[in-house]
């Protein structure tokens, strides 16, 4: 196939839209419903994100992808049991590794992965299959189905999910071209292949780089590579737990993403797993609730009138107080950075998070304030020497 008809483009105004090649066949196929233009840009970059993960880590990987940035991307660790809980998976289920991967990626932000696009490093299991049939998903691109998981996910939006097979030994041509306003650009591909390499300039004067430090710095900036600039990526036990993306300002990233990841750690809160939702309450519904009921305005889901809807009994509200005790426990979370860190104010508030580990490419005049702070805060941070900027 050398072109494929879309119902149109990014809007439905514009039209006529497709993807195709200049020379050869399209590196994949079409296995089910129509994908859209935002879907196969969506689909594109998180295939290469989770490729790029897998030939790195040597792990299955997977991402959870929004208007064409990750809302989640992780490896296939295991799920401890209150991360399973937190990411709504029955305890007593198994996971495969590929499907962990999937329920790590869409747990990073369940309210932003709504409707996501999930991308796969392997051939998609039965049980990756079975997690993503009870997700809302637009579709998924994946390097093979196993028969019976193809036929699950066939069954998702009355047999209109879109299922995309990619090709993976295609590698594109070295230059990459595209037009805005009638005029082409051209510019080399980011081929810079991230590892452990980038993290040997340890700037600060806390020098360990812990094996799983590494690890979640390389899940960061690998995810940062495929996330719209300016972005800022945290990350723990083997995902991301918050990704700032597009945002003008570096600190309005760090912000941005390291709310997401005070999100991430207070949805594992024991008042927040028991919470006495109804038998029927949908999982998006779930969602949705729970992301009120941590926020400031909690009243939204527990008000007189509201809270019958979906609740047995009124739960108690998580107090502020009660909310900084429990984020005061997160440790360990690696933060990586698209671009230099211009001022102090960065690192105070990705310490606010947990930070212990920072990689970020360097050079701005004030570097040394940053080495400072980091220093102040028992951080360790390497600079990478390379940009990641992606648009």
């Amino acid at each position: 196939m050398k072109e494929f008809l879309l119902k149109y483009g990014a809007n439905p105004n514009q039209y006529p839209a497709r993807i195709f090649m200049e020379e050869g066949e399209l590196p994949l196929k079409i296995l089910n419903g129509h994908p859209g233009y935002i879907n196969f840009l969506d689909a594109l970059n998180a295939w290469q994100l989770v490729s790029e993960l897998k030939e790195t880590l040597k792990l299955p990987s997977a991402a959870s992808f929004k208007h064409v940035s990750p809302a989640g991307a992780a490896v296939g660790l295991p799920l401890s049991a209150v991360l399973q809980k937190a990411y709504q998976l029955p305890a007593e289920e198994i996971l495969s590794p590929l499907a962990s991967a999937y329920a790590r990626a869409r747990g990073a932000d369940r309210l932003c992965s709504f409707g996501d696009w999930i991308a796969l490093s392997d051939t998609c299991d039965v049980s990756a299959a079975r997690l993503i049939a009870r997700e809302v998903s637009d579709g998924i691109i994946a390097p093979g189905y196993e028969e019976e998981a193809l036929i699950i996910l066939k069954n998702k939006r009355k047999g209109n999910y879109n299922i995309v097979d990619i090709n993976p030994d295609y590698r594109p041509p070295q230059k990459e071209r595209r037009q805005v306003f009638g005029v082409s650009f051209e510019e080399g591909r980011n081929e810079a292949r991230i590892d452990e390499s980038w993290l040997q300039n340890v700037v600060t004067a806390l020098k360990e780089l812990l094996p799983t430090a590494k690890r979640d710095l390389i899940i960061a900036l690998i995810t940062l590579k495929y996330t719209q600039s300016n972005s800022v990526c945290y990350a723990l036990d083997g995902q991301a737990i918050g990704v700032g993306a597009g945002q003008q300002s570096r600190i309005h990233c760090t912000r941005l993403a390291g709310d997401k990841a005070d999100n991430w750690q207070l949805r594992q809160h024991p008042q927040v797993l028991n919470l006495p939702f109804k038998p029927e309450t949908p999982r998006p519904v779930k969602d949705n609730a729970i992301d009120r009921y941590i926020s400031r305005t909690p009243q939204e889901v527990l008000a007189e009138g509201i809270w019958q809807n979906l609740f047995s009994e009124r739960p108690e509200v998580l107090l502020e107080e009660q909310k900084q005790q429990f984020l005061s426990q997160m440790t360990g979370v690696a933060l990586g950075s698209d671009a230099f860190f211009p001022f102090a104010d960065n690192i105070n508030r990705a310490a606010q998070s947990g930070v212990r580990y920072i990689a970020q490419p360097g050079g701005s005049i004030r570097d040394g304030e940053v080495i400072e702070a980091c220093d102040k805060l028992g951080i360790a941070m390497a600079f990478t020497g390379l940009r990641l900027f992606h648009h």
